[in-house]
C-alpha cells in the first residue's frame, strides 16, 4: 500500500521561524510576517497538490482562523486536494455538523476529511462556552460521532445522552464519499473512543518506541470493538540535501527562540490538562540541549508551540529511513508541516518522495495514468 502525506495549512501565520500557539498559548510575533490570507494558504495548497500530498491539515481554536471557513474559500483555488479540517464537536451541534460536512462533499467533490479534537484545554472551551470538564467531552464526542456516522449512513435518528440529544434527526441528503475520521488523544477515554468511532488515530512524534506502543493500545481496544483502525502520525520536517544543511536549519531555528518566550510558553503548556501535550513536554524539559531524542526526530520546536512539537531533521534520505521506520510499526499516514510552509513542502515533496517512489513505498496520487501526448517521441 503506497503510504500517503498531508500537508499543513498554518491558518495562524507563516514565517521562517517557528510560529507558535494551540493548546491555550497565542501565537507569536512571527505569525505576522506571512498573514494567513486565502492568496498565501492558497499558494501553499496548490504546491501541496502538485507535489502529491493528498490533503492538508487546518488546525482549530482561538489561535487561528477558522477551519471550516478557509478551507471552503482555498478549496475553489484547487482542484483534487483533500481538506483535513480540524473540529470540536463542543462547538456545534452534530446534526448541524453532519450536513456541513455533506454540503462540503458535495461543493468541492468529495475533497472533505475531518479531524476530531475534542479539547484539552478547559478554560479555552469555557472562553467558547463549554463548561464541561475533559472526561465529559470526550464522552460527549463518542455520542457526537455516532449520531453522526448514523446520519451519514442515512438513518433517521433519536438519542437522548448524557451530553446531546436529538430527535428525529436525519439529512436530506448523505455525502458522498463519507468523509474518513481523523482523531488523536493519549488518555485512557482517548483510546476508548477512537476505538469505537475513528478511522485513522493520530499520533504526534513521539520516539518509535513509544509510538508502537500507541499502537498495540489502540488497536488492541479496536479489536475488541470488532474494528480496524489506521494509524498516522504528526510531525514538522527539515529536510536538506546534506544532513549537516538540515541541522544548521534547525539551529538557526532554536536560535530564534527568544529566552522569554520559551519561558512563557512553556509555562502555559505546563497547565494543559492534555495528556499528548504532556508527553510532548516531557521529551524536552523545557531545555534547549539534548533535543535530539531519536536519530533525526528533533523535540525543538516544543519549545515554542503547542501540540506537534517534533521534527525529522536530517538530509533526503535520513528523513525517507525515519518514514520507513515508523511505517514499519504501522504507521501509514503521515501529516507533516515546515517553516515556512511552502518553501518546506518543495524541499520535502522533491528530496524525500521521489526517495519513496524509487522503493515503491510511495506514488504520486493525482499521476496520470497514461502517458501525455506532450511525453510521446515525435516520429517523422
Amino acid at each position: 500500500m503506497s503510504l500517503t502525506f498531508h500537508w499543513f495549512l498554518p491558518t495562524n501565520g507563516d514565517s521562517r521561524h517557528v510560529v507558535g500557539g494551540g493548546h491555550g498559548t497565542p501565537a507569536t510575533a512571527f505569525g505576522r510576517n506571512r498573514q494567513p490570507t486565502v492568496a498565501y494558504l492558497s499558494q501553499i495548497a496548490r504546491a501541496a497538490e502538485d507535489l502529491g500530498f493528498v490533503g492538508v491539515l487546518t488546525p482549530t481554536g482561538a489561535w487561528c482562523e477558522d477551519a471550516w471557513l478557509t478551507t471552503a474559500m482555498v478549496s475553489q483555488h484547487t482542484e483534487r486536494l483533500k481538506f483535513l479540517v480540524a473540529f470540536r464537536p463542543g462547538f456545534v451541534s452534530p446534526t448541524l455538523a453532519a450536513q456541513m460536512a455533506s454540503t462540503f462533499q458535495r461543493q468541492t467533490g468529495g475533497r472533505l476529511l475531518l479531524n476530531v479534537v475534542t479539547g484539552g484545554e478547559s478554560h479555552e472551551q469555557r472562553a467558547y462556552g463549554d463548561f464541561l470538564d475533559k472526561d465529559a467531552r470526550y464522552r460527549r464526542t463518542g455520542e457526537f460521532l455516532q449520531i453522526v456516522r448514523d446520519l451519514w449512513e442515512g438513518k433517521t435518528v433519536d438519542l437522548s445522552g448524557e451530553h446531546l440529544q436529538v430527535e428525529d434527526a436525519r439529512l436530506a441528503r448523505i455525502p458522498d464519499p463519507v468523509p474518513e475520521v481523523y482523531f488523536g488523544g493519549s488518555s485512557p477515554i482517548a483510546g476508548e473512543i477512537a476505538a469505537r468511532h475513528v478511522d485513522v488515530y493520530l499520533t504526534w512524534g513521539e520516539p518509535p518506541a513509544q509510538v508502537a506502543e500507541k499502537i498495540a493500545w489502540v488497536r488492541g481496544l479496536a479489536a475488541k470493538e470488532g474494528r480496524t483502525v489506521r494509524f498516522g502520525i504528526r510531525l514538522h520536517v527539515i529536510t536538506r540535501d546534506t544532513a549537516e544543511q538540515a541541522w544548521t536549519e534547525a539551529h538557526k531555528l532554536l536560535d530564534g527562540f527568544d529566552p522569554d518566550t520559551v519561558k512563557s510558553v512553556q509555562a502555559g503548556l505546563a497547565r494543559s490538562e492534555s495528556e499528548g501535550q504532556r508527553r510532548m513536554l516531557a521529551l524536552h524539559g523545557g531545555n534547549r540541549e539534548d533535543l535530539e531524542i531519536h536519530p533525526n526526530l528533533w523535540a525543538g520546536i516544543g519549545l515554542v508551540r503547542g501540540g506537534a512539537g517534533t521534527a525529522l531533521v536530517g538530509s533526503h534520505d535520513e528523513v525517507a529511513e525515519r518514514i520507513k521506520e515508523y511505517h514499519a510499526l504501522g504507521i501509514d499516514e503521515f501529516v507533516l508541516s515546515g517553516y515556512p510552509h511552502l518553501e518546506e513542502a518543495y524541499w520535502f515533496g522533491e528530496g524525500v518522495l521521489p526517495r519513496l517512489a524509487a522503493q515503491g513505498l510511495w506514488q504520486h496520487p493525482f499521476a496520470p495514468t497514461s502517458t501525455p501526448a506532450a511525453q510521446v517521441p515525435f516520429t517523422s
